[in-house]
């Protein structure tokens, strides 16, 4: 019986933008003119170059402009076409470290979700982000739903710290 699955590890990914800076940090070889044409490698683009892309297995992968690096959970690199990468990854949520602080507080007292995201129970920096709109300080509902919706999605998902927030 066939069951269904979902990734679970969050990975790291950049995508190349086929600058040189690019080129030396993910030891990219570039091969160029007609010696790339020997090369049977479409994805990888038409000549006058071939880029390709050497993992830290060594193994080799053709790589364009508008592919994706990504690092896994041991430090393995890989790339991704961009229209694989689109369909696959989502962007974990940025939230504020006063948001942080109540979901890892809320995770290690053993607070359920639900009562997370109870209005009442949360401080009052993660009830204003939540709720207000920045500058105005109105109660905004589609601003409220949303930002819950970024929460709840944090808890499950994992985030990203916006430290200037």
């Amino acid at each position: 019986m066939i069951k269904v699955y979902r990734k679970t590890a969050t990975i790291k990914a950049e995508q190349f933008d086929g600058s040189d800076e690019m080129i030396n940090k993910y030891d990219i070889e570039m091969v160029e003119g007609d010696y790339a044409d020997d090369y049977s490698m479409p994805e990888a683009g038409p000549a006058p170059y071939v880029r390709y892309f050497l993992t830290r297995f060594d193994l080799a992968k053709g790589i364009s402009a508008g592919d994706w690096i990504a690092t896994g959970v041991n430090g393995e690199y890989w790339t991704i076409s961009n229209d694989v990468f689109k369909k696959t990854y989502a962007e974990l949520p940025v939230i504020p470290k006063a948001v942080s602080d109540w979901i890892e507080k809320c995770k290690h007292d053993g607070t359920s979700v639900s009562d997370m995201l109870c209005y009442e129970r949360q401080p009052e920096k993660v009830r204003d982000w939540i709720e207000l709109t920045p500058g105005t300080y109105d109660f905004n509902q589609k601003r409220y739903t949303e930002y819950q919706n970024i929460v709840a999605r944090a808890w499950l998902d994992g985030y990203a710290v916006d430290e200037q927030a």
